[in-house]
Order: C-alpha cells, then sequence, then structure tokens
C-alpha cells in the first residue's frame, strides 16, 4: 500500500517599510504585499488608515509596537518568536515597520533569526521619517548655500557621545536629522553650545511628519537656548539642525496643526488582535 508524506511548505517573510504616517506614502510593492497577507505584524507608528486600506478583514493583525520607556512595550525576542511561529505555520507574514524597513529599525535581530532557520524572506523599502518629515514642512535636507550634506543620527544614550563627537557636529556644515532624540534634545542642545556651535543655525522640531497632526516648532539654536519653551514633544518627532531649516518659513506648504493630539493613538481598536510580550 502507497503512502504520502505531505510536508507542510514553510512560509515566508516580508519586511516592509510603512512611511513615515501619510498612509499614501506606502510603495505599490509593499500595500500589495499587505493585501495578500496572512498575518501581519506591525509597529506603533504605522497610520491606522493603511491597515484598514490594505489589510484583507481576514488577517490576523498583531501589534507588536515599541516605545522607549514604555514597560508594556513588546520585546524583540517576542517579536521574533511570532514571525517565526507563523512562517512556520506556512504564512505568508509580513513584518510593517514604520518609516524605512533598514533605518533605525531592529531588522538585523529578525534577519539573523530568518536566515539560521532557513526562512524565506524579502525587504521592501519605504520612505524613512526624515524624508517625509522634510517634504512634508517645507525643509530640503541638502540645498545650494545652504547644506551639501545630511547625517542621520539617533541620540538616545548620551553617554555614549565624547566630546570630540560633539565638537565635530557643532563645527559641521551637514545638516543633522536626530531620529528618537526627542527626550534629550535639551541635552543636545546643551552639547552643541558647549562644543562652539554656531547660534544663529536654525532647529526644527517636527512632529508626527506627514500625519494630519503635523506640528513644526522652528527657530534658532539661540533662541531654543533662551527659551526652552518646549517642555513635551510628541512621538515620533525628527529634530533638524543646520542652516537649511529656517527654510521651513519660507517654504511649508502643509497647514500645522497646533490641537497636538496623537494621530498614532487611533491604533487602539480593541476588534484587533495584539500581541503580548
Amino acid at each position: 500500500m502507497n503512502t504520502t508524506t505531505f510536508i507542510k511548505k514553510q512560509g515566508k517573510v516580508i519586511i516592509a517599510g510603512a512611511g513615515p504616517g501619510d498612509p499614501d506614502l506606502i510603495t505599490v510593492k509593499a500595500a500589495q504585499w499587505l493585501q495578500r497577507a496572512e498575518v501581519v505584524i506591525t509597529d506603533r507608528l504605522v497610520s491606522p488608515v493603511l491597515l484598514k486600506r490594505y489589510v484583507s478583514k481576514n488577517t490576523l493583525i498583531c501589534r507588536v509596537g515599541k516605545q522607549g520607556g514604555c514597560g508594556a512595550s513588546v520585546s524583540q525576542s517576542r517579536i521574533n518568536d511570532l514571525i517565526v511561529f507563523y512562517a512556520k505555520q506556512g504564512k505568508l507574514v509580513v513584518r510593517l515597520k514604520g518609516g524605512d524597513a533598514t533605518l533605525f529599525s531592529n531588522i538585523l535581530d529578525e534577519l539573523q533569526i530568518l536566515v539560521s532557520l532557513g526562512i524565506e524572506y524579502e525587504i521592501v523599502p519605504g520612505i524613512t521619517a526624515a524624508s517625509g518629515a522634510a517634504a512634508y514642512s517645507g525643509i530640503p535636507l541638502t540645498a545650494r548655500g545652504y547644506a551639501q550634506s545630511v547625517r542621520y543620527l539617533t541620540c538616545h544614550r548620551l553617554r555614549d557621545w565624547t566630546e570630540s563627537i560633539w565638537g565635530e557636529l557643532a563645527r559641521t556644515e551637514d545638516t543633522l536629522v536626530f531620529y528618537m532624540s526627542s527626550e534629550n534634545l535639551e541635552q543636545i542642545v546643551d552639547n552643541l553650545i558647549s562644543a562652539g556651535i554656531e547660534k544663529d543655525k536654525g532647529l526644527a522640531i517636527i512632529e508626527q511628519a506627514s500625519t494630519p497632526f503635523q506640528h513644526v516648532v522652528n527657530c534658532s539654536i539661540e533662541d531654543f537656548e533662551k527659551r526652552r519653551a518646549y517642555e513635551s514633544i510628541i512621538s515620533p518627532a525628527i529634530i533638524v539642525i543646520g542652516r537649511v531649516a529656517v527654510l521651513n518659513s519660507h517654504f511649508s506648504w502643509m497647514p500645522d496643526n497646533c490641537e497636538r493630539k496623537n494621530y498614532f493613538e487611533q491604533l487602539e481598536d480593541k476588534k484587533e488582535n495584539y500581541a503580548r510580550a
């Protein structure tokens, strides 16, 4: 008697960037994968409109957003476990990240576990927060006569930065773009001033870039030092420091929202499925 052994095919993981907030900024390729997905494992900073628009009602959505200083955040090891669990069930899994999947994300941890287990994957790029913030606030990150280069930085661990690093950043004419650094903004400005930055250089704080609640604060380094008027900054926020920051007052095209509401809190929907750490 002939017997047939059925071996369940292992699934596939798509690691995709959702863009900075505006659901229209997702790439066509990422949207097509979302439409086909059986499981979506999504970060906190992904537009709820995007998920409703592209994800099937039958698709399992696991929210695994991480937020600095939040004890309720889902650990990276738990995220890895979820990705592997559903991929091994033969599912098409989309791991959806805010902005671009390869910039200031924990993609390395996820790639390492996928490669170690031989799970098939693809990476789909997205519009990173700096690009979205620059375009939607009218600040070209490089511009003739202002800056020829741009640096993307994150500064949530100030103790790792030496005096020589601050000195070099204070002297450069490059545009400095800080991710995930709003809680340390005052210390960043103080360190740059101590290192000799020219105080007429501009500083722009762009909250929730490209969303309906985008809010921009624009001033000089000197004015920021004098006023210290920015007690709370709504996350996510991009900090732009350099001569290009003043261009916001000339080329801003998106109305500034002063309601100071959190766009991404709309993700709280009890009908959705949540991953628990």
